[in-house]
């Protein structure tokens, strides 16, 4: 409006000390035209409290990718574990950056943000049926020597006791079934290993996603060589869920798992759920009938269950992914309905709630938006 510039770029980080790794979930979608299962913020006119604070945004683009660092840091998030898509027809041959989905936002936006050294990021494997996944020869001879050299080498890659971290999205059991058995799938994970020790790290874990309850499954995915579980968000069926009974059940699900396998999991914090969006786009997968329960955690409850979550931490084998570990659901999936970025909704309240249940509180966040300060804009592509 006056045409001011306070700033030239996105102001330095302050981040919030914390002792823990906050991993938080991120999909990378948000670029126009980058996915073909939905619209994007397109998708979303219909629903304005949605949208992020900033605005809609292109997240390829480097400048945005600096906001999001900064607003992570400075509320105790330190990793971002991106999902990483390659399309069914790459499968068999060398990975290339084309041969992937949705990675612009990683490479062309994280990768050359300026204060991306600053930030840990992983990559969660979408071994989905939509998606290719990997077999033995597969995985050595294409897909380790991408992770490695694109991934695993930098220095912000995630990586605990200096092993580099995977996390696999095997929902659908692809990965699993292109295997004969588990011996060969632990196998073909023990030589990604060594592969890793080539390059100088004490090896590498995989850590597979599950949510149920049913935890026999466990010893198979043991068999198979995961180092640990986790879960990228909860299933919550009960339709006469309040708040409180959410939280419970959340905890519910982590408890049961710090009983039976208490040095074999991460645990997750959900703060909502609800793909209202996605009924109209995607009804093949979300509907009122299948998605009964539409829920979501204020900022307030998200901090109490936070705390919930530390504190059952610090019960949990000193040393184990658990006690070291926590995951969150989900800095931005928009559509799908859950997200802890900052929103017209709920402003900089679920970051807010990190900080103060898992951080130190030794900072001071900076809360001027672009607007305020004059820098370049964050949407090119996107009609408001």
């Amino acid at each position: 409006m006056y045409n001011y510039r306070i700033c030239d770029y996105v102001p330095e980080p302050k981040p919030a000390k914390t002792g823990l790794v906050v991993a938080a979930h991120y999909y990378p979608a948000w670029v126009k035209g980058g996915t073909s299962l939905h619209r994007g913020f397109d998708g979303l006119h219909d629903y304005p409290e949605r949208t992020p604070i900033i605005g809609y945004y292109d997240g390829d683009n480097p400048e945005y990718n600096d906001w999001e660092i900064k607003w992570a840091l400075e509320h105790g998030i330190n990793c971002f574990v991106h999902c990483w898509y390659r399309r069914r027809d790459n499968v068999g041959s060398p990975v290339r950056y084309e041969n992937l989905r949705l990675a612009q936002s990683l490479h062309h936006g994280f990768f050359r943000a300026r204060y991306q050294d600053r930030m840990n990021f992983a990559i969660m494997f979408e071994a989905q049926n939509l998606w290719g996944a990997s077999d033995r020869e597969d995985m050595v001879k294409n897909l380790m020597p991408f992770w490695l050299e694109n991934y695993f080498l930098r220095e912000n890659y995630l990586k605990i006791d200096n092993k580099p971290v995977l996390f696999v999205y095997d929902y659908q059991n692809q990965l699993r079934d292109a295997f004969s058995d588990a011996d060969e799938q632990r196998r073909t994970f023990d030589k990604c290993r060594e592969m890793a020790c080539r390059y100088g790290f004490d090896g590498m874990l995989f850590a597979v996603e599950y949510r149920k309850d049913d935890l026999s499954v466990v010893e198979d995915y043991r068999a198979r060589g995961y180092d640990f579980s986790f879960s990228y968000c909860w299933n919550i069926k009960n339709a006469d869920f309040g708040t409180k009974e959410i939280m419970d059940e959340q905890m519910r699900k982590m408890r049961l798992r710090a009983d039976a396998i208490p040095d074999w999991f991460a645990p997750t914090a959900s703060a909502m759920w609800d793909p209202s969006p996605r009924f109209a786009t995607m009804p093949q997968s979300f509907n009122p009938q299948s998605n009964p329960l539409l829920w979501k955690l204020p900022p307030e409850d998200f901090r109490t269950l936070l705390r919930r979550i530390r504190e059952m931490m610090r019960s949990l084998p000193e040393g184990s992914i658990g006690s070291r570990m926590v995951m969150l659901d989900n800095w931005n999936e928009w559509d799908e309905g859950h997200y802890i970025a900052p929103s017209l909704e709920f402003g900089f309240g679920y970051l807010q709630a990190v900080r103060e249940a898992l951080t130190e509180c030794d900072n001071l966040p900076d809360y001027r938006l672009p607007h305020e300060l004059g820098t370049d804009p964050v949407n090119m592509h996107w009609e408001e």
